[in-house]
């Protein structure tokens, strides 16, 4: 079974092309989720996270993701510490879910897929893209933040140039309507490569 790879930068609408492939029947796997969800469960996590940021880092077993958020998104050192521990959980958690999958395909969803090589262990790659000003608008619209936030977290992001050169697929997501020809069109060629993988599998 083949894993295929999908990112892009804050904003760009990423989650959104994964509910298209959802839509053709194809699992899709949401790593932020799950980098959430077992933030949440998982009690060695925690223990790491208190170590690294304090005990402000959580409130019983809920984490402060505002805390956390103020303290990674100026400090890049932080940032991939906090990687380093939430990525190994997430990688072991989909082996665990891929398992229980049949599919010709998954999607792995991942916010700093290129980043972090999480594209090597992948058969095939998207990159999701959207302009500046678009990405911007949908993040103060889905979560009020600020042009200074936004430009944090977009700092701590490649640009779609360099990550371009390196995906398999790129989607232009600025008219959903063609975003949806793209991963029809995508869904085919992916389908035509074949299942066999030479990666998590």
């Amino acid at each position: 079974m083949k894993v295929v790879g999908l990112t892009g930068g804050i904003g760009s609408g990423k989650t959104t092309v994964a509910g298209f492939f959802r839509d053709l029947k194809i699992p899709v796997y949401i790593a932020d989720d799950a980098g959430k969800r077992l933030m949440n469960t998982s009690t060695e996590i925690r223990q790491k996270i208190i170590e690294l940021f304090g005990e402000a880092a959580y409130s019983g077993n809920t984490p402060n993701r505002k805390f956390i958020a103020s303290r990674v998104f100026s400090d890049k050192q932080e940032l991939q510490k906090l990687n380093g521990i939430i990525h190994p959980a997430v990688e072991h958690d989909f082996k665990s879910w891929l398992i229980d999958q049949s599919s010709p395909y998954v999607i792995y969803e991942a916010a700093i897929l290129f980043e972090t090589g999480g594209d090597k262990k992948c058969d095939l790659t998207i990159l999701v893209t959207a302009s500046k000003e678009t990405r911007v608008q949908r993040l103060q619209k889905r979560d009020n933040s600020s042009i200074e936030e936004i430009q944090q977290r977009m700092d701590n992001q490649w640009n779609d140039e360099k990550k371009s050169r390196l995906a398999s697929f790129v989607i232009d997501n600025e008219d959903l309507e063609y975003t949806k020809q793209q991963v029809t069109h995508i869904h085919g060629e992916i389908l035509k490569a074949g299942k066999n993988s030479q990666k998590f599998c």
